[in-house]
């Protein structure tokens, strides 16, 4: 069916915070972290930037382009921030105030899937979808849960960013939504990126 998630979608990703104004996830500024390239908050809209909101699922385990994504299947986000923003990734630990609401890892992106066993990794799980046949769709509400040592905690919104036109940090928590649903997803269809290749640069 037409609204079905399939690999090779891009999407945007709206979070739930206070009746969902916890803002759209989005690739920010460049990254300090080992192996790491942008950092990652949230924003207002899911275009602060060309591309920067905008992710495509990909598959570890070798599902094609337009095959279903189920519930429970374990998947790549690739940003399209200048044709290539990276994989959404867990990269070193949360910041103390974090860790003090359960949290344990920052999230950036990083240049390869894999940047350490699992970092790049998330399990998707809808909270319901209709008909309920294991398909996850277009307006559902997921969880993004990162397979790092096969425990790295459910992405979530964490205290206010301090970057640049952003509006709430991310982090992975070991708590299922500890708060005001603030690692609930709302998944939108985005509007397709002209991807880069080589040197070329996206206009």
């Amino acid at each position: 069916m037409a609204n079905e998630l399939k690999y090779g979608d891009q999407i945007h990703l709206q979070n739930g915070y206070n009746s969902w104004q916890g803002g759209y996830l989005d690739t920010n500024n460049h990254s300090t972290a080992s192996g790491a390239k942008y950092q990652v908050a949230t924003a207002d809209t899911p275009t602060r930037g060309k591309g920067t909101g905008t992710w495509e699922i990909l598959s570890p385990t070798g599902k094609s382009t337009g095959q279903p994504v189920l519930s429970g299947e374990v998947i790549y986000l690739r940003n399209l921030y200048g044709g290539d923003g990276g994989y959404l990734d867990t990269n070193g630990h949360a910041k103390q105030e974090q860790k003090d609401a359960g949290a344990k890892y920052d999230v950036t992106t990083s240049q390869s899937r894999d940047r350490a066993p699992g970092t790049g990794r998330w399990r998707i799980f809808a909270q319901a979808s209709s008909p309920a046949d294991q398909n996850v769709r277009i307006g559902d509400v997921v969880h993004l849960w990162n397979l790092y040592d096969d425990n790295g905690g459910f992405l979530e919104t964490n205290h206010t960013s301090q970057l640049t036109d952003a509006k709430y940090d991310l982090c992975t928590n070991a708590y299922y939504n500890r708060s005001s649903n603030v690692a609930d997803w709302k998944i939108h269809r985005g509007m397709p990126e002209r991807l880069c290749s080589g040197v070329q640069s996206c206009r």
